[in-house]
């Protein structure tokens, strides 16, 4: 099974891109984020001739989440349990069992800077993220919890750590946030097959930045120890942030043998 997570920044801007990727890389499930649109606008069509079932939680033209697979998808569920009150009301957590792997997609709020509200905002969300897990034992089972997460875990992750030292996204509250949800006993996939490279996968569309690598690893794939186990590679294809009009993001592939 091929499963991928991607923060394609606009859906209905990059759905051929989307599409084509996913029927090219033979991918078996899709994790979407920044979709940036609501539900009655995603264009389930153009999943559906590709042969994808695909769920979608979207509000209005920010944010957004979206599961797209071919092996099926059950149990949705859009959104954290229980209370929805701000900052957690915002379409930014998906969740569906596709093939027999719980699949979250995730985005986690950006931050903004570290004196805004949004800051704080971003760390409550991930506590919140964290409980969510913890209360379906994501760590436990056959899970897989990916995204745009938002935040490099380590210096290794920054092209520029001294660039990056007080902003978002590399802030310590930020990383020890990340550590409590690897904490449950989900293994960050990517940097556990790749401990010496960057692996990043994001990269500022500022002329230049991508063609020097000047990029950040905020998008992760957090396995349980079963879906770890069965994976045969992790790789980011950096051939799609190479596209004319790409994403920011490339996306993030986890390749398994179930």
């Amino acid at each position: 099974m091929r499963i991928a997570t991607w923060n394609i920044n606009s859906i209905r801007t990059r759905v051929d891109q989307v599409v084509a990727w996913s029927t090219d890389r033979a991918a078996d499930v899709v994790l979407l984020q920044e979709t940036k649109c609501g539900d009655d606008d995603f264009p389930f069509d153009a999943f559906t001739e590709a042969g994808y079932d695909v769920v979608h939680y979207g509000v209005d033209h920010w944010n957004g989440v979206a599961i797209a697979s071919r092996v099926g998808i059950d149990d949705v569920q859009r959104g954290f349990s229980g209370s929805v009150s701000a900052p957690f009301d915002e379409p930014r957590l998906i969740a569906g069992t596709c093939g027999g792997i719980r699949c979250w997609s995730v985005y986690v709020p950006n931050g903004r800077a570290l004196d805004d509200p949004h800051y704080l905002d971003k760390l409550v969300w991930l506590e919140r993220l964290r409980g969510e897990l913890q209360q379906h034992r994501a760590a436990e089972g056959r899970s897989i919890v990916a995204g745009d997460v938002n935040v490099a875990p380590a210096d290794r992750d920054v092209y520029d750590p001294t660039r990056w030292r007080r902003r978002t996204h590399t802030s310590p509250p930020e990383r020890d946030a990340v550590c409590r949800l690897l904490e449950l006993g989900l293994i960050d996939h990517a940097r556990d097959h790749h401990p010496d490279t960057p692996e990043f996968t994001w990269w500022n569309y500022r002329p230049g930045q991508f063609d020097k690598d000047h990029g950040l690893r905020i998008d992760l794939a957090l396995c349980s120890s079963v879906v770890a186990n069965k994976a045969t590679g992790v790789w980011v294809d950096r051939t799609a942030r190479a596209h004319k009009r790409p994403s920011d993001h490339a996306p993030l592939v986890v390749d398994l043998v179930l």
